[in-house]
């Protein structure tokens, strides 16, 4: 990598792209780091100069032309609504945003790398999953509302910017479920309740990806630029089960016509966010084979699946004494179901599986 680049980071304002602007101003190979949002990060942001900026609004091309930039990370694909407002809104800044970034990206004629956080979540999670999904695979059932549809759309129009843009080299990043100590989504505020819901009969794979590899491997895919779709995950699958057990929480298997419900209940209390993705997640679960990964991108990830869910575990607090007032209060605004199969609490402990 050549000295004297200029690298914009989309999405500064949320930890984890804050945290990446400023490992990015560290690198010697690298000038400059301009970091860009709707609103101003919370905390240092160092050597970043942080420009005020909206990408869902064509002055993204301005600022990409007056800092010129020549590599860009967008970091601005969000799962979770409530730090965008509605789900409207979070639309916005996820399609459109992507839209007007990419549009801003084609006429910079200086642009030579372009690096994209996406999702395993654009697999989707369905019965018909296979084992393991490689990049090459498309979902068994494609995606129609949220988040999931969200990504599978900014995928498009990445794809596309790919083709008009031969000489930019572009980087897709499918990473995992993001997770660590400080990381806030549906899926961390999921294990966060002092009670977890669990799907009836399923026990769903899952797959994480920590914080710090996330920062590295974006970090990563600036320095080397390698083109392409990666699947970024850390090594080996955790069962559900087995991550219950491990962070220590009581959990409450739900008959899955009554979870959406129970979905709409913990969104009221401002408690967790079950969205239809993330319920089909928790009912299938999902693997991605990271080969690509090792062989083509050159990345290997410092945490395991477990050992990376073994950390946010960790931080977690110790388990509540209001755990019969929580489950009395879920069993009472439980929705009616047809079905015969009570919810069933298991109070979990210990560290094995």
């Amino acid at each position: 990598m050549g000295a004297g680049r200029t690298v914009l980071v989309t999405g500064v304002s949320r930890d984890l792209g804050r945290t990446l602007a400023r490992t990015l101003a560290t690198d010697p190979g690298i000038d400059r780091v301009v970091g860009v949002d709707v609103v101003p990060p919370r905390g240092d942001l160092g050597d970043v100069t942080f420009v005020r900026a909206d990408i869902r609004n064509p002055v993204i091309a301005k600022v990409i032309a007056k800092e010129d930039v020549d590599t860009v990370v967008h970091m601005s694909v969000i799962a979770t609504p409530g730090s965008a407002g509605a789900r409207g809104t979070m639309k916005e800044l996820n399609v459109i945003g992507t839209m007007q970034l990419l549009a801003a990206c084609q006429k910079a004629e200086g642009l030579r790398t372009l690096v994209v956080k996406s999702s395993t979540t654009a697999y989707g999670a369905s019965s018909r999953d296979p084992a393991m999904f490689t990049e090459d695979m498309e979902p068994r059932r494609p995606a129609r509302t949220g988040y999931a549809k969200d990504v599978v759309e900014v995928e498009q129009y990445v794809r596309g910017f790919a083709r008009r843009r031969p000489d930019v080299t572009t980087t897709l990043l499918r990473c995992a479920n993001v997770i660590g100590p400080r990381v806030v989504s549906p899926l961390a505020s999921y294990f966060r309740l002092p009670v977890i819901p669990t799907v009836l009969g399923f026990d769903p794979r899952l797959q994480f990806l920590h914080e710090t590899d996330l920062n590295r491997v974006l970090r990563h895919a600036v320095r080397e630029d390698v083109g392409g779709t990666f699947n970024v995950a850390g090594d080996g699958l955790l069962m559900l089960s087995q991550a219950l057990r491990r962070s220590g929480r009581p959990n409450l298997a739900v008959p899955a016509m009554a979870f959406g419900g129970l979905g709409s209940v913990l969104k009221s209390v401002r408690r967790a966010d079950l969205s239809p993705e993330l319920v089909a997640f928790l009912t299938y679960g999902r693997g991605v084979d990271t080969t690509r990964m090792r062989s083509e991108l050159g990345f290997e990830p410092h945490y395991t699946t477990a050992s990376a869910f073994a950390e946010f575990a960790a931080s977690l607090p110790p388990g509540s004494r209001r755990t019969d007032r929580v489950l009395g209060a879920l069993a009472e605004r439980l929705p009616a179901v047809d079905d015969d199969r009570p919810a069933q609490l298991t109070l979990a402990g210990g560290t094995d599986g």
